[in-house]
């Protein structure tokens, strides 16, 4: 089978590593792959599979065709690559509804994306949940402080993480800083499920995180982590029970492992492909 993914993104954000990862995890199943981006951007720079120019979908051949932003959407729409997947990873309401009609499945990052694709009125049939992977994570010491996500993005909670006055650390690096984190604070406004709060979770950190989009169905409140409503009094009372916490970072990382891992979720795309192709 040779799968083409599209991606037009310009950085490296939570939905290229992603695509990172899910392309390395079908390549050492024996995948065929060929990556469609921008020359020179981010991932087409770091992948081992050929790399074409993303304007060039209209003259590539595959057996399925796999898009994973909304231009890359548009673009094998307007194409018409087929069978197409789309990724849906944002829980916004979804714009132009008339290119969801143009695909043969979405894949849903969560049941409350799911929802929206239901919303815009994709077919039941068409929609697929596959929750992201991460890699299987070193235990962390948690001696070290709470830390929360570097970002400028207004969607996401860093002013209101400043506003709470909590000690917290802002990680551009959380493989590193969750080697011995606390706590991870995923405070957001909006969020189609929460890589990085699974991603602590595989570390045994304890994850704070807000009570929206996807995050209640990878977080379990008392179970897994702590979610909090998108209040200054609600975060400092949660990082202030971090010392109590330990046993749920232990059981995160359990859940990690039986259903969150790389292999989870290469195995539950490639299902879908061959679907597809059969």
């Amino acid at each position: 089978m040779k799968i083409v993914h599209l991606d037009s993104g310009r950085q490296m954000r939570g939905g290229q590593w992603q695509v990172l990862q899910l392309i390395e995890a079908l390549a050492e199943a024996g995948q065929e792959q060929v990556l469609l981006a921008r020359l020179g951007a981010p991932l087409a720079e770091r992948v081992k599979i050929p790399v074409r120019s993303w304007g060039s979908a209209w003259k590539e051949r595959g057996d399925v065709f796999h898009a994973h932003d909304a231009r890359s959407h548009t673009l094998a729409a307007l194409t018409l690559r087929r069978p197409l997947v789309v990724a849906r990873r944002v829980a916004f309401p979804v714009k132009n509804a008339w290119k969801y009609r143009l695909a043969d499945c979405y894949i849903a990052v969560s049941k409350a994306v799911a929802g929206e694709l239901r919303k815009a009125g994709v077919e039941e049939g068409k929609i697929r949940v596959v929750y992201d992977g991460v890699a299987e994570m070193p235990p962390s010491t948690r001696k070290g402080p709470v830390i929360a996500p570097a970002s400028e993005d207004p969607m996401k909670g860093s002013a209101l993480i400043r506003a709470s006055g909590v000690a917290c650390t802002f990680s551009s690096d959380l493989p590193r800083d969750l080697a011995t984190a606390s706590a991870l604070l995923y405070i957001t406004h909006q969020e189609g499920l929460g890589s990085a709060a699974l991603l602590a979770m595989a570390a045994g950190v304890p994850v704070i995180a807000s009570r929206v989009g996807g995050l209640p169905e990878i977080v379990k409140d008392g179970e897994t982590g702590i979610l909090v409503e998108n209040t200054v009094t609600a975060i400092r009372a949660a990082v202030a029970r971090v010392g109590q916490l330990g046993e749920l970072g232990d059981r995160g990382r359990e859940v990690v492992r039986e259903r969150f891992l790389l292999r989870h979720m290469a195995a539950a795309t490639l299902k879908i492909y061959e679907e597809l192709v059969l």
